[in-house]
């Protein structure tokens, strides 16, 4: 029997994916001065698949902890906090829809601009 999932490979996985990645992907898209529209797609496609894989270890987490000793575990990933632990991915992942829908709109805008520009 497991002592604690905080000594597992699943935790940090989920240490990486919740914390790591995220804020290098919101770094670079706050430091950029310039972006291109694939990059802004590449980066915000990332954030879905962040919080899918989120998502993913936290349902992982929760089971292993139910079979620790540890309480601590079991409070952190079934208990009240649980509910916290979730709000980051569901962040990402609208983070990321958003920013998809910002490159289509941009998109759509454009390719309408230039049709009416040919019609004429």
């Amino acid at each position: 029997m497991m002592e604690s999932v905080f000594l597992e490979l699943e935790f940090l996985l989920l240490i990486l994916f919740s914390l790591v990645l995220p804020a290098g992907i919101y770094a670079t898209l706050f430091w950029k001065t310039t972006i291109s529209r694939p990059a802004v797609l590449l980066f915000a496609v990332s954030l879905v698949l962040l919080a899918g894989v989120d998502l993913y270890l936290l349902s992982v987490l929760g089971e292993m902890a139910r079979l620790t000793v540890s309480a601590a575990d079991d409070r952190l990933f079934n208990g009240e906090l649980r509910i916290a632990l979730y709000l980051l991915p569901a962040l990402f992942a609208g983070t990321g829809i958003n920013l998809v829908s910002h490159v289509l709109i941009h998109h759509l805008s454009r390719a309408e601009q230039r049709f009416e520009h040919e019609k004429d």
